[in-house]
């Protein structure tokens, strides 16, 4: 790579930094894409996207991310791989490769969102898309006149099972304690809804069906008293929490204690903007991700043009 630095250089690859692509392209900025880890993010492994404005019919998250992807190359947009070790703050900002390689950027905009955390069971990536999600409300209503299981105990979980409830005869919620994590009033909302059933002390174990079939059910067990039995669900919503992915940015920028950026779309440190899922963890949807995205990339544009760099 050439040792001039690039004008910006987008982090991330999924709907926030795809969208920011798109923008910094159509802006003449000739963006560089570090599509890391996951190409494409999370709605890359969603079977159908219903609630992203402007498809009817509904998209598959796969197909709705390569179309961002295309968009954004057609109008200049460049991509590698990389996994990002660390950013040196400066004139240009230094961006650390964990092969080695230093890419210089004048603009930066970090969307690397966060990673849900999975439970470690089985084949259970074979089962995205097939009965198994991390999230109610993009896949919830698939489920209508059914019934389904949440794996979790804190706010996540139990906002995941009430929402469910809309749509799914049955909301199983599983918990491997006694006890919820999540907020009193969570709690007695869960605890008063007749279609929420909980299963205290319970771990699944390993799943029922094929993942090609779709899921049939759950085989768990009691960690107390080490019986097992199996729960007859059509789907699973795993509800443990998400990993933001902000360990190379550690000292550079502000994070809560969740770990997540603490900073708005316009960071505290001129030239890096900050987009999507990394920075929020409350809505979590691709509409929003897509807004942040596009959001950081005008500041990027401004921020460019105010700097002569543009």
């Amino acid at each position: 790579m050439s040792e001039e630095a690039e004008k910006v250089l987008v982090i991330g690859s999924g709907i926030a930094g795809l969208t920011a692509a798109i923008y910094t392209a159509r802006a003449n900025l000739n963006p560089l894409v570090l599509e890391g880890d996951e190409p494409g993010g999370q709605l890359s492994l969603t079977s159908e996207v219903e609630n992203y404005p402007g498809f009817v019919e509904g998209i598959n998250g796969f197909d709705l991310v390569q179309n961002m992807r295309q968009q954004a190359e057609r109008f200049g947009a460049r991509y590698e791989g990389g996994r990002v070790e660390r950013i040196e703050p400066g004139a240009p900002h230094s961006v650390v490769l964990d092969d080695g390689r230093t890419i210089k950027a004048h603009a930066v905009v970090i969307a690397t969102g966060a990673t849900a955390r999975w439970p470690g069971l089985p084949r259970e990536r074979e089962y995205i898309g097939h009965g198994v999600s991390t999230c109610a409300t993009c896949d919830g209503a698939f489920y209508r006149g059914l019934k389904v299981a949440v794996i979790g105990g804190g706010d996540s979980a139990l906002e995941e099972a009430l929402f469910l409830t809309r749509f799914a005869t049955e909301v199983h919620l599983i918990h491997r304690r006694d006890t919820l994590r999540a907020s009193k009033i969570m709690q007695q909302r869960a605890f008063d809804e007749p279609k929420v059933k909980f299963h205290w002390n319970t771990v699944v174990e390993s799943f029922v069906g094929e993942p090609e079939e779709g899921l049939r059910g759950l085989k768990l067990k009691d960690v107390a008293t080490g019986a097992e039995e199996q729960l007859d669900v059509d789907g699973l919503f795993i509800a443990i929490g998400h990993i933001p992915n902000t360990q190379f940015v550690e000292g550079v920028l502000a994070l809560d204690d969740q770990g997540y950026l603490n900073e708005s779309v316009v960071t505290h440190v001129p030239g890096i903007f900050a987009a999507g899922d990394v920075r929020d963890h409350v809505y979590r949807q691709a509409v929003t991700a897509a807004g942040m995205g596009c959001q950081a990339a005008l500041e990027a544009e401004r921020w460019l043009g105010a700097s002569a760099l543009g």
